[in-house]
């Protein structure tokens, strides 16, 4: 029960921030850019930053190497969304346009500007090497596998239209590269000075509350007076937050049966992580390639709605799962 209260509170101080940033957008505090650059302030240089930090502190080569065969969880449980959803989309002759939106929001999840900051209220810093875990595998499920679905599920696109390459920024963005150099000195050793330290860790503080904020902001944006709750949604939501944690819960147990000994803050962040709402940059995606952005947008902000809910109910259930 007192991880349930632990839960509600951590929650509550997340929907107050965002509450905060909902409010400010509604009287007009920020300009028409200020979401825009405080995104690109967030992936590109506080959360970079944020994640070398972290790294270094909270990782050594012998947790490195034990996080590493760990990712076949998260990589499991997302490679079973796919499969899933790719199916669920054609039992349901979801329509062009909707189905790239509908099966990333079923196997990705926004773990930058949710995950992160729930994973700190919840679990404190010292999670973040657990969080990198389905971080990594997140980012490159996104970027490598659930762009494609995007891209061709564009309904303008013919036999003769040019395939549209991506460019390295998309496959590699700067909170990945963040943590490829971060990992890159902890092998080698390399000494960081302090100064360099603390200033990566003052500017990567700024990454959960501008996050917080980015969310009210986009929550107002995107006028929740339009929200619908139609098949295509309601399906992609009960994927999201029950058919992406079911199996990465699924997984740990077998892994549990087969001997594979996981820390508690691994299986609880995974099982979080996993019940995270859908991708915030799926509108622009869906947009980049002629989609149903008023959908993409849809599921966006009844998943980020909903995740309220959903996160204290999970944190009530923890305990009888991974004990």
């Amino acid at each position: 029960m007192s991880m349930l209260f632990q839960s509600i509170q951590s929650v509550l101080v997340i929907i107050l921030i965002i509450a905060l940033g909902y409010v400010l957008q509604q009287r007009r505090w920020f300009g028409e850019e200020f979401p825009k650059n405080i995104s690109r302030l967030i992936t590109d240089i506080a959360l970079p930053a944020s994640i070398f930090s972290s790294v270094l502190k909270y990782l050594s080569r012998s947790e490195l190497l034990s996080l590493g065969s760990s990712l076949i969880y998260p990589m499991g449980g997302v490679a079973i969304a796919y499969i899933v959803a790719i199916v669920l989309a054609k039992v349901l002759k979801v329509r062009p346009g909707r189905r790239g939106t509908f099966i990333n929001t079923i196997a990705n999840a926004n773990t930058i500007f949710i995950g992160l900051p729930l994973n700190i209220a919840l679990f404190g810093e010292n999670s973040m090497p657990y969080f990198l875990v389905y971080y990594v595998t997140n980012t490159v499920s996104t970027w490598v596998v659930g762009i494609f679905f995007i891209k061709a599920d564009d309904p303008t696109k013919t036999s003769n239209s040019k395939t549209q390459h991506l460019n390295i920024k998309q496959i590699l963005p700067a909170p990945l590269i963040g943590f490829f150099v971060a990992i890159l000195f902890l092998i080698v050793g390399i000494p960081i000075p302090s100064f360099i330290d603390q200033t990566f860790t003052y500017v990567g503080n700024i990454v959960t509350p501008l996050a917080l904020l980015y969310i009210g902001i986009m929550l107002f944006n995107s006028k929740l007076s339009s929200i619908r709750f139609d098949r295509d949604t309601i399906v992609a939501l009960l994927g999201r937050f029950i058919l992406s944690p079911l199996a990465i819960i699924g997984l740990l147990l077998l892994g549990g049966h087969l001997g594979h000994g996981l820390s508690v803050g691994l299986k609880e962040t995974l099982i979080v992580q996993s019940a995270t709402p859908a991708l915030a940059i799926l509108p622009v995606l869906a947009a980049s390639s002629h989609g149903d952005t008023q959908y993409a947008t849809n599921v966006v902000t009844t998943s980020t709605l909903l995740f309220v809910f959903i996160i204290p109910i999970i944190m009530f259930i923890m305990p009888y799962i991974i004990h």
